[in-house]
């Protein structure tokens, strides 16, 4: 027997200032979400020159960064450089260490979500890597005025080829007004969904919840979320879904480990330009 999900907790994202003059909306991350296991983050961010996230170091986790409008430019102290773009994605391993800057790139700036996905302690130290995926690349399947974008996991029977260390789902939705859908998940996953725009019903038989433009859903646990546009216009959200990992969390800034003694190695390793840091001292974006 199917067991729906329904909303539990709502939480709006109200808007702060991050890194050099950067506009944030955060959810998972702040309050009493300050960790929603295997998720640490997720930003709504807006960057205007010249705001944006200078030089900062990484260990022990995943950013996911997606544009949804304008263009948003990367380096790092490996050499690694490069550019995304509207409906673009980069999956950044940071594992053992990278020391980067993220920046908008022209005159006219641009907003994108960042996820941050944990690891497990077995994969923390792992080595550095990037998945960068065009728009283009990225499948699409619709029915009934349905949309979805699929960055991570499956939906319609499509499936993403992006590789995700943390078993997670990230799927951006689209629904025309009247539009409904029924998602399917694994059980035992934490999952939620953030309102881009428009408002989306979630739930059923009774227990629906509407959720509007810069909330977040959190759901029961369940095998399905069936959601519906109600409204008059077009509604968009992206829904979230990982595999807890279940180990302690120790972060302090940039840094995501299991205990406190890894976290004073982190700081040491990078104080020291040692394991993974070997550039960091010396290093600074050309951006």
């Amino acid at each position: 027997m199917t067991c729906m999900r329904k909303v539990i907790d709502e939480i709006y994202g109200k808007e702060t200032k991050e890194g050099v003059g950067a506009a944030v909306r955060r959810s998972i991350g702040g309050g009493k979400y300050s960790e929603f296991d295997p998720f640490l983050l997720l930003d709504d961010f807006t960057v205007s020159p010249p705001a944006g996230f200078p030089d900062h170091p990484h260990r022990g986790f995943e950013t996911v960064t997606y544009m949804l409008s304008g263009r948003f430019r990367h380096q790092d102290f490996l050499g690694n450089s490069g550019v995304i773009g509207t409906g673009d994605i980069q999956w950044m391993t940071a594992g053992r260490g990278v020391v980067h800057c993220e920046m908008p790139d022209g005159e006219n700036g641009g907003r994108g979500l960042q996820l941050w996905v944990n690891l497990s302690r077995n994969q923390k130290l792992c080595d550095s890597e990037y998945q960068d995926i065009s728009h283009k690349d990225l499948p699409i399947a619709e029915k009934d005025g349905v949309q979805v974008r699929i960055i991570a996991g499956e939906s319609m029977n499509v499936k993403s080829k992006i590789i995700t260390k943390t078993p997670t789902v990230y799927l951006d939705f689209t629904l025309k007004p009247g539009s409904k859908f029924e998602q399917a998940t694994f059980k035992g996953w934490s999952t939620f969904a953030y309102i881009l725009d428009g408002i989306i019903s979630f739930g059923g038989d009774g227990e629906e919840k509407d959720v509007s433009r810069h909330n977040t859903a959190i759901f029961s646990d369940g095998d399905s979320v069936r959601f519906i546009n109600k409204g008059s216009e077009t509604a968009r959200f992206v829904f979230i879904s990982g595999k807890p990992i279940g180990e302690p969390v120790c972060r302090r800034g940039p840094f995501v480990m299991t205990t406190q003694e890894e976290i004073e190695q982190a700081l040491s390793d990078f104080k020291n330009g040692v394991n993974g840091f070997e550039n960091a001292r010396e290093w600074k974006s050309k951006v």
